[in-house]
Formats: structure tokens, C-alpha cells, sequence
């Protein structure tokens, strides 16, 4: 958000929808079978945000490989945009339970740690230095903030991309216009969704030769639905489908309540 922007919304009476909130709540699929469940809870205001998610397997999935994760990111907001300073991730199955921490300060990674440690392995791209600066952690990286003052529902919002550290790869993010379609969750939005591409480009930090990575490289079928949260310049996935041998795997908001907040009670006034 520029300065004069914030300026002149400090200035406008009354003094609501400077920061804004979501409460949400998704259902994952493979092929039209329900798979896992999760929650969404976002919290941004002028100069700080905060994320945090949680979900676990569900339906047939849960029968034969039951698991859960947990996640969450925070940081300020500088010059309209998003600057993480911490990220933390944990995923537990019956097998193993494994935990992400990422420091961050502008925009470089300062420390990160995986617990238990992996052991070495020299079949992954090195990560460099260089690779360590100018990225997010993976939580940020899926909130789109948009400068300026102009329409979020254009098709110039799509045309970006995002340089990600998850903890253990790096890679870039791209996005290009496909389509503006309506949406509905059970409860909470109604409304348009701007659609993207995603294309996925790893950098390091990956073995190149795992299938996996190779099928998302090829991918050129990947989208997300992304609404605004209002209050604010930044849009969130509503929807994201990506295609797998096996049939789409979807992620969808079943739930999607998000309102403006008055930066009066955000501080107590």
C-alpha cells in the first residue's frame, strides 16, 4: 500500500477497512473423493500479519494413512507489501512427525531448520546463497498482495510471480490470466474469482530426476481461484486444482467468512 494511499486513508472519516480478516475452511479431493479437511485464519492490518492453518486427513484417506499439519506465518507489512519474519510447519502421520522453522528479515532467509535433520543427501540441487535472498516462506507466498489503487479483479493481477523457500526447496511460482468465474461457498463469499495459471519452476534444493518433480514441471494445467479479502489489497486462494494420474486434486473453501476491520479497534481505540 503506497504512502499516499495510507495518508489519505487516515485522513477519511470514518477510519474502517484498513485491515481485514478471514476465517475459512477447506475440503481437498482426489477424483470427486473427499481426502482431508482444513481451517484458514488470516489477520492483517497496516504494518503486520499474521497467518495460521491446520488440517488432517479425512474419509477413505483417513482409513488407510491417517496424518495432520499445521502452519503459520507472520510478519510486516513494508511498502505495501508482505515481509514474512518466521514460518513454522509441522506434519505428523503414524510413521513420523516432522517440523519447518524459516527465519526471515527482509526477504532473506536467516536460519532455517528441519527436526528431526534429514540425512545428507547429494542428489539435491545445492541452495545457494543467492537463492536464500529475495523469497518468502510458503504460507506468504499464497497470499497475492496487489499495489496500487487499480481493479483486483484484472487481468494484469494474474501476470506475477513469487520466489518461495519452503525449508528444504527452492522454487518460483508463476501466474498468467485464464478467466473471471463466480463462486459460492456454504458460507461466508459469493462473488467473482479471479482464475490463474500456475507454473511451477524448481531452483534448488530438489532431486531432479524424482517423478514428482518432473510432473509438476510439465504441468501447465494448474489454476487457482483467488478472492480478495476485504479491507484489503491481498487475494487468497478460494479454490486451486491441480491434475494427477490418478484424477484432480482440489482444494476448496466451504467456508470463506471475510470482513474489513476498522484499524480503530485493530489498536485499541
Amino acid at each position: 500500500m503506497s504512502t499516499a494511499l495510507l495518508a489519505a486513508l487516515a485522513a477519511a472519516p470514518p477510519p474502517a477497512a484498513a485491515q481485514g480478516r478471514l476465517d475459512a475452511q477447506y475440503e481437498a479431493s482426489l477424483a470427486g473423493i473427499l481426502i482431508g479437511r482444513g481451517a484458514w485464519r488470516i489477520d492483517i492490518a497496516d504494518d503486520q500479519y499474521a497467518a495460521a492453518a491446520q488440517g488432517g486427513s479425512s474419509g477413505i484417506l483417513k482409513a488407510f494413512s491417517g496424518g495432520s499439519g499445521s502452519g503459520s506465518s507472520a510478519g510486516k507489512v513494508v511498502n505495501g507489501q508482505l515481509q514474512p519474519s518466521g514460518y513454522t510447519a509441522t506434519t505428523s502421520t503414524s510413521r513420523k512427525s516432522e517440523t519447518i522453522r524459516i527465519t526471515l528479515a527482509g526477504g532473506v532467509i536467516k536460519d532455517s531448520s528441519i527436526t528431526p535433520e534429514p540425512p545428507p543427501d547429494n542428489d539435491r540441487i545445492p541452495i545457494t546463497e543467492a537463492h536464500r535472498r529475495g523469497v518468502v516462506d510458503p504460507m506468504t507466498g499464497s497470499m497475492m498482495r496487489v499495489s496500487g489503487t487499480g481493479d483486483l479483479m484484472s487481468a494484469e493481477v494474474c501476470r506475477t510471480a513469487t520466489a518461495i523457500f519452503d525449508g528444504r526447496m527452492r522454487y518460483d511460482l508463476k501466474f498468467d490470466f485464464k478467466r473471471i468465474e463466480n463462486v459460492k461457498a456454504e458460507k461466508g463469499y459469493r462473488g467473482p474469482a479471479l482464475v490463474c495459471a500456475v507454473y511451477f519452476t524448481p531452483i534448488s534444493g530438489y532431486i531432479a530426476d524424482r517423478a514428482a518433480i518432473k510432473y509438476l514441471m510439465a504441468q501447465r494445467d494448474m489454476e487457482v481461484w483467488l478472492v480478495p479479502i476485504p479491507g484489503t489489497r491481498v487475494l487468497v486462494p478460494f479454490k486451486m486444482k491441480i491434475p494427477t494420474p490418478l484424477g484432480n486434486a482440489v482444494l476448496e473453501a466451504t467456508q470463506f467468512v471475510a470482513a474489513a476491520t476498522p484499524r480503530a479497534a485493530s489498536k485499541g481505540q
